[in-house]
């Protein structure tokens, strides 16, 4: 299976998963990682959910749950985002939802999961990762994983009216 690795797996959204994704779109602490500005209803997140059967070819993003191997229950998300089959590229982000989790070595292993299959099975030359500069630990597992830092996006987003750089980092295919 190319979306199991030695501690975790990475499978499709189901409907179950409502509860999950409502608590983290709606989780004002991880807005400004999401770029979200207010919340989502659990009827648009049922609705998401309903058409999440559609491919990345049709939906032109990817959204998967990262799960232990032993279990169902989903521990946060990987998406590929942005899609663009003509450029064979897409963005990649990732959240790992509870902080007892993090720092266990899941967001590496599932990002690792999905860099092979975007090289491997998607065929995509290139992904990319924005990451707010003063994101040590995105900034670090992205570069763990070869992806170069090709610039910074002066004040890109404003954050409780304090405007924040943005690093773009990318992975190329070789």
């Amino acid at each position: 299976m190319t979306l199991k690795g030695e501690n975790i797996y990475l499978r499709a959204l189901e409907p179950e998963d409502l509860e999950f994704v409502y608590a983290i779109e709606n989780d004002e602490s991880i807005w400004e990682i999401s770029h979200t500005q207010t919340p989502y209803s659990r009827y648009l997140i049922r609705q998401y959910l309903e058409n999440a059967q559609q491919d990345i070819y049709e939906a032109k993003q990817l959204r998967l749950v990262i799960c232990y191997n032993d279990s169902k229950d989903p521990l946060g998300l990987i998406d590929l985002f942005d899609y663009d089959p003509q450029n064979s590229r897409a963005g990649i982000g990732i959240l790992i939802q509870d902080s007892k989790d993090r720092n266990k070595g899941l967001g590496s292993e599932a990002l690792k999961l999905l860099i092979n299959f975007s090289f491997s099975k998607l065929q995509l030359h290139q992904l990319y990762a924005n990451i707010g500069t003063d994101n040590q630990l995105s900034l670090q597992l992205f570069t763990k994983f070869g992806f170069q830092k090709i610039g910074i996006k002066k004040q890109w987003n404003k954050v409780n009216n304090v405007y924040k750089d943005e690093a773009l980092f990318q992975l190329i295919n070789e």
